[in-house]
């Protein structure tokens, strides 16, 4: 067959045009892929927004005569004890941490391999259950002074019920988030940077505070900075210690002056400094940079007192952090048992598995989809939506309470309002809960399953989509085997995270429907030491799980 030049033409325009219409089909496809991309995770950004959006716009109804009140006698107590708390903090547990990152990352002593890893335990006894274990232990009927009064000494300890007991406290259970990040930090230095001040003529006391402490610091202060945002959230500690700050002044103003808006509005300040916080965090953060360098595993050796100094204070903070609690809880579990256990326990832990539970799957979900889309589209749009998204989890809990609450309850009025239903129907339900703990806890499965997802190449992910067209294969065989170490991890700490928290659900749980943590409340707010233990060793032990998985990533850098 003779083909003519005309028919070549038109053969060769058809053929061009049918690639450019798939060009364009595929084209438009990739576009309305990245819209509804980007739509979600603007949906998911702005439902984690909405709580913080929701208190901030209380200050649009000031209520004058509450907040008279609360200036004249309120508020200067607040702020008083605020500052005393996050002076104290910083200092204590500075020191504390940065002082044991540095002895046991860098000498050898008896005890050295085993304090390394046991020093973050402290981190599976929540603030408010070592709060009351220590007020149990050194009050006047306690153990303490009970066997000084036996052994014939009569000198009274004096009382930590007041905020230098709060901040002591508050500061052994949050040192290990500066033990971490300063022990990275003193190991990526190496011994071979320390060898090098000491052939400059230094010697290792100066080597520390001229060479490696002004290295470490932007790493030291992010931790500060986190025991910080842990100090202005702590809402159970503070009540034990009957110290009043932003927290309880919150919860006070909701159930004391049943003003919701009040509450609301003394949210709002607590975001203030919150947000001067986390302008600091990123600030240091950028210093640290996003990653280290790994030294030399070798440590130097010590003279004999020096090593037994180190010992004796590793000896003391483990004992006093965790050790002497852990075990005080055995024993007043054991020695009330028999008392405390009934069916309610069922109900309390119950009630905390189903929580915990629907929290961690919904928010692992999610962080599944945000990581997602933030791989796909790495832009600043992108970026900026990740982050928002992620803000939960430096607002406290009884900020979340009051910023879910409100649209909640205003939800249920409008639906008696229009006869829909003929009394409230969300509020003090489980939803508010689900909704106020998944904004809390976001980051918590985020960090995990974005740090995993890094780890697919593109070239894996290129050679995925060589090897099939089924997004549902492509997932099944290649992204869920990255991912499935990140989720698990991501479920772990969500699930622990939730059990633990205190606020949100006492604010925002119906009458009765009581979990550990309110069991702890409860408990405590009536002195009854003894009987908070039990469910208080339930929350540690399950507590224990996100310190181990800490411990395994930290043992990477080691």
């Amino acid at each position: 067959m003779i083909t003519t030049p005309d028919a070549s033409v038109s053969q060769n325009d058809t053929v061009n045009d049918g690639v450019n219409d798939k060009q364009t089909v595929s084209q438009d496809h990739a576009l309305r892929k990245r819209i509804i991309s980007k739509s979600v995770l603007g949906l998911i950004s702005l439902f984690m927004l909405v709580p913080i959006l929701i208190v901030l716009l209380s200050w649009t109804q000031p209520v004058a005569e509450i907040w008279t009140h609360m200036a004249d006698y309120v508020l200067p107590q607040v702020l008083k004890n605020t500052a005393i708390l996050l002076l104290m903090v910083t200092v204590v547990s500075g020191t504390i941490g940065t002082a044991l990152a540095w002895v046991t990352s860098m000498y050898r002593f008896p005890g050295q391999r085993f304090f390394s890893w046991a020093l973050m335990l402290p981190l599976a006894i929540p603030a408010y259950v070592l709060a009351f274990v220590t007020i149990g232990i050194v009050d006047f009927s306690g153990p303490l002074q009970t066997a000084l009064r036996d052994s014939g000494i009569s000198t009274a300890i004096p009382s930590i019920r007041n905020v230098w007991g709060a901040g002591l406290v508050l500061s052994l259970a949050f040192y290990p988030y500066v033990y971490l990040l300063a022990r990275q930090a003193f190991l990526s230095q190496g011994r071979r940077a320390i060898e090098a001040g000491q052939m400059l003529g230094l010697s290792r006391s100066r080597v520390f505070f001229r060479l490696a402490l002004p290295q470490a610091l932007p790493w030291i202060i992010g931790g500060l900075l986190l025991a910080s945002m842990e100090t202005l959230a702590d809402f159970g500690a503070v009540s034990v210690f009957n110290v009043d700050t932003f927290t309880t002044a919150i919860y006070k103003a909701w159930f004391g002056f049943f003003s919701l808006t009040t509450a609301a509005q003394l949210a709002a300040l607590l975001i203030g400094v919150i947000f001067i916080v986390v302008l600091f965090e990123q600030y240091w953060q950028a210093k640290r940079g996003s990653s280290l360098t790994q030294g030399s595993s070798q440590r130097f050796d010590a003279s004999k007192p020096a090593k037994l100094a180190m010992t004796l204070l590793c000896t003391l903070i483990f004992l006093v952090a965790f050790l002497i609690p852990f075990l005080q809880l055995i024993y007043w579990t054991a020695l009330n048992f028999r008392q405390d256990f009934d069916a309610r326990y069922i109900d309390f832990v119950t009630n905390s598995l189903m929580i915990a539970s629907m929290t961690t799957l919904f928010i692992a979900f999610l962080a599944i989809i945000i990581a997602w889309i933030k791989r796909q589209y790495p832009d600043k749009s992108t970026k900026l939506m990740t982050t928002l998204a992620n803000l939960g989890y430096v607002v406290p809990g009884t900020v979340l309470a009051v910023g879910i609450f409100i649209p909640i309850a205003w939800l249920d009025n409008q639906m008696i309002a229009f006869g829909i239903t003929s009394q409230q129907v969300l509020s003090g339900s489980v939803i508010v809960m689900l909704l106020a703990l998944s904004t809390r806890f976001m980051t918590v499965s985020f960090q995990p399953v974005d740090r995993q997802l890094q780890r697919l190449t593109v070239n894996q992910e290129a050679a995925a989509k060589l090897l099939s067209d089924s997004p549902y294969q492509r997932w099944r065989h290649v992204m869920l085997p990255v991912l499935s170490p990140g989720v698990l991890t991501a479920l772990l700490m969500g699930f622990v995270e939730v059990m633990k928290e205190m606020p949100i659900t006492l604010m925002t749980r119906r009458q009765g429907w009581d979990t550990l943590a309110v069991r702890v409340f409860e408990m405590t707010s009536e002195g009854m030491w003894g009987r908070a233990a039990l469910p208080s060793l339930l929350i540690v032990l399950v507590g224990l799980l996100p310190v181990w998985i800490l411990l395994r990533q930290s043992d990477k850098h080691s």
